[in-house]
This record gives C-alpha cells, structure tokens and sequence, in this order.
C-alpha cells in the first residue's frame, strides 16, 4: 500500500481528523480539522490544529489539500487556519451551496456572504476524481446527514464522515435543514457497494455512551453485517422509519449554531465590524 493514515482524535468534540499521505511523493490531505472553541468564553485556539501542522512539518509532508467531508455541526473546522500555515487548496461537496443557502437565509446573512461555495478553492461534484501525490482519490456524493456531505476513497480507504458511526452506533442524524433520511439510505448503500475490506475511516465516535473507547475505523463487511441501523440487509422503509423516529428525540449538538456559520466559510470567522471585533450570530427558535 503507498498510503498511510495518521488519526488525531480531539475529545473535546469527539472528532477523528485524519491525514492520509502519499509516501512515495510525501504528499498529504487533511481530512476535517478542528478549530478548538470555548463556547462560554467565546474563544478560538489552535492547539489542536498545532498538533497536526507539527505532524506534518516532523514527517517533512507536503500538503496538497485540507478537505472537508460536509459542514459540521459538532466543532468549528481548522481548514483556513491550517491553510495559511500549511497551504493546499480546501475542497468540499458541492451541495454546500445548498447549506450555504439555507442557514444564509437562517442566520440573515447579508451581501458580504456569498452563496456560491467560493469560501473553498474546489467544490466536488459526483464522481469527481484527483490525486494526492501518487495517490488517486475518488468523490462519492453521499447526502442526508446534509446536502454536502462527500465521502474520498482512497485505495483501501474510504473517509466517510457522519454518515456511518461504528457499527453499535449506527448512522448519522438527518433532521437538519436539507437533511434526508431517504438520502442517507441510499448513500449508505453506496458505500456499502464498495468492496468488503475496505477501510472506512470515521470522523465522530462517542464509545457508544460511554461503554468502550472511542473508535473511528471499521469496514464495509462489519458495518454492512452489523451496523444496527442498516446493516443485515434492512429495508430503505425500515430505515426511514428508524431514522425519523430517532431523529425526532434528540436535542442539538452543543456546537451547532457557532459552527455551521463558521464552516459554511470554509472556517473563515465572520468579517470585523466597525469596532473592529467578530460576531458569531445565535438565530432564537430557529431549531
């Protein structure tokens, strides 16, 4: 294999960061970073995107691209931060233009935000593919848990984001603006089509309430025998059905409002005002 996967697991948020490199040209991608938050204190730090710029610069890696597998709703994304420090371009699907329009529209964003998906230097569609040194690297659009959401596939690997949790988890929540519990069953099946050993790579996992130690990897063979949600063969009617039902009992992530607004921007933090100060916008009764 002429890839290799390093994980950076921040407890904070329970985000997997992965970097995948190319060892034969030293190339690599960052694959959803986190920009730590203290939501009290209204504070931004970058310890753990530091964590990941000294990874790089010790194993002498070159960065080609800082990618974003959807716009999360669970911590604030490093990929500007780690751009001015590291370079590469940062990509994402291109339905987030539709998240862009939609929560645009949420928070009352003026003219000074645009939405076209210009915040990021590539938008990928559907199949698109391209390369990290040596290595090719495939999109799959894999809507639901939101319209941009994109899994890569790279050689054995395939990062998938919220879409899949670990098998005891399940699978990503679809009661966000544009989210899809009809999509997300079909994209599930995508994923699953890929062949059986293949390595998925996860970005969240809260070790199942507490009852193991939180894990990110699993395979295309465990999560299509055992996912509880989707795995053993389960219906797209008894997915939906699931998927709507659970969706409806649970509360909002804790981050969500500060950090859809900031990685819509592609982890741009919302222009000075006048004073010179930023401000995060907090909608009332929106959710």
């Amino acid at each position: 294999m002429t890839e290799f996967v390093k994980t950076f697991f921040d407890p904070a948020t329970n985000n997997a960061t992965h970097v995948v490199c190319d060892n034969e040209t030293r190339n690599c991608a960052i694959i959803d970073p986190v920009l730590d938050f203290d939501l009290a204190a209204g504070r931004t730090a970058t310890q753990s995107a530091d964590e990941i710029i000294s990874y790089v610069d010790r194993e002498g890696l070159t960065v080609s691209w800082i990618l974003e597998t959807h716009v999360h709703a669970d911590h604030l994304t490093a990929s500007s931060y780690l751009k001015a420090k590291l370079g590469g371009k940062t990509a994402i699907g291109s339905g987030v233009v539709d998240v862009q329009k939609k929560f645009g529209a949420i928070y009352n964003l003026r003219d000074d935000f645009t939405r076209d998906g210009s915040q990021f230097d590539v938008l990928f569609d559907d199949n698109d593919v391209f390369s990290i040194g040596n290595l090719e690297v495939r999109v799959i659009h894999t809507p639901g848990h939101t319209p941009a959401c994109a899994t890569y596939v790279v050689e054995d690997c395939a990062f998938t984001g919220d879409t899949f949790f670990m098998p005891d988890s399940g699978t990503a929540r679809c009661d966000f603006p544009g989210g899809s519990a009809a999509q997300l069953y079909n994209s599930l099946q995508k994923i699953l089509a890929l062949p059986p050993e293949t390595r998925l790579l996860l970005n969240h996992d809260y070790g199942c309430g507490g009852s193991r130690d939180c894990c990110w990897e699993t395979s295309v063979a465990e999560q299509r025998d055992k996912n509880i949600h989707v795995g053993g063969g389960k219906s797209a009617e008894e997915f939906i059905a699931m998927r709507e039902e659970r969706d409806a009992t649970l509360s909002m992530p804790r981050l969500v409002l500060p950090a859809i607004q900031v990685n819509m921007r592609a982890g741009e933090l919302p222009p000075k005002e006048s004073g010179g100060g930023r401000f995060l916008k907090i909608p009332l009764n929106a959710f």
